[in-house]
C-alpha cells in the first residue's frame, strides 16, 4: 500500500499522520483497530493475526525489511 493511502486511513481513526514513517503509521492503526501492533514483524510467513487487514502488506514489508 502507498504511504497517500496510509496516511488516509490514519486520519480516519483520527491519527495525526506528522513525520511517522509507513510501518510507524499502520503499527498505529492497527492498535486503533484492536489488533497487536506487530505490522511488519512476520517471521518465515508466519503471523496468527488472521482478522488483520494489513496482513498480506506485512507479510511484504517483513520479507522485504519494510514498505516500498
Amino acid at each position: 500500500m502507498k504511504l497517500e493511502q496510509i496516511r488516509s486511513i490514519a486520519k480516519l481513526h483520527s491519527i495525526s499522520p506528522g513525520k511517522l514513517s509507513a510501518i510507524e503509521l499502520v503499527k498505529a492503526i492497527q492498535a486503533k483497530e484492536g489488533n497487536f501492533d506487530c505490522f511488519a514483524t512476520a517471521v518465515n510467513g508466519e503471523c496468527d493475526q488472521v482478522g488483520c487487514s494489513w496482513r498480506d502488506d506485512c507479510f511484504a514489508a517483513s520479507s522485504k525489511g519494510g514498505l516500498s
